[in-house]
Order: structure tokens, then C-alpha cells, then sequence
């Protein structure tokens, strides 16, 4: 049975494994009070993926928001603690499915505009595209209807 107690602890070993210095599976189940076995079933049970995986999946995607935001490879691959380049690259086209760098090169520009939430400039330009048209489509009919 998963108490109260034991459902935070589990949530804030989530929360740290996506740290990229986060602590060992061990010291989370010791933090959590538990044995590494029952820690990495309870974890497993709870949020659907054992620790290692979550880790896996929490640093790549950082990896892949850094990116696109145009960083270096080798300066995200050590920012998330990857111990080399290979050990990065292995595991980002294993799981993204193409090499970090050509993930860079192919990244949509993120256009942030304050208050909002960042978008794909592809998203930015359509909707100026789209008022353009408004704005013509308005100024014409407005003209055919003067006399």
C-alpha cells in the first residue's frame, strides 16, 4: 500500500532525477526509506517507468529544448551530465531518432513573445501572414462597398 508519506517521497526522487546532478538511484531510495529493489518497483508502479528510464527521458528532453534554442552539442551534452560525446549521441539518435547535431540543424526557430508562450516561428509568420491578408481583404472590400 502507497501511504501518503511514501508518494511524496517517490514524487520528489521524480523531481530530482531530472536534475542533471542528480543523485544515485540508491541514495533516492535511501532518502525515500526504501530498499533500491522496492524503490525501483514503487517508482516503476507510480509514474510508469523505472528511475533509470525517467532519468534517460528527462535528460533528453532537455537535450532537445537546448538545442533547438540553437546550443553547442558538446556544451549540452556535459551540462546534462553525459560523461562523453559518444555516450550522448548513442543515447539521443537511439531515442530521438537522428544525431543531436543534425537535430540542431533541422530545429524550428522558437519565437518567444512576452506573456506568451514560446512557438515555432513557422506559427509567428503565418499568423502576420494572416493578417496581412486580413488587413487587405478589409481595405478591398471596404473600397468596393464606398461609392
Amino acid at each position: 500500500m502507497l501511504t501518503e508519506a511514501r508518494f511524496v517521497a517517490l514524487c520528489r526522487a521524480r523531481a530530482r532525477l531530472a536534475e542533471p546532478s542528480a543523485p544515485s538511484v540508491a541514495a533516492l531510495a535511501d532518502e525515500a526509506g526504501l530498499s533500491t529493489g522496492r524503490f525501483i518497483k514503487q517508482f516503476a508502479a507510480l509514474h510508469g517507468a523505472t528511475p533509470y528510464r525517467y532519468r534517460v527521458r528527462a535528460r533528453l528532453a532537455r537535450a532537445r529544448a537546448l538545442l533547438a534554442r540553437g546550443d553547442d552539442v558538446t556544451e549540452v551534452c556535459f551540462a546534462l551530465g553525459y560523461s562523453s560525446l559518444g555516450s550522448f549521441s548513442d543515447a539521443f539518435t537511439r531515442h530521438v531518432g537522428r544525431r543531436p547535431s543534425a537535430f540542431r540543424r533541422a530545429r524550428h526557430t522558437l519565437v518567444s513573445v512576452p506573456g506568451s508562450l514560446s512557438a515555432p516561428g513557422c506559427f509567428c509568420l503565418l499568423g502576420t501572414a494572416q493578417a496581412a491578408i486580413s488587413e487587405k481583404q478589409r481595405r478591398d472590400t471596404g473600397a468596393r462597398l464606398a461609392p
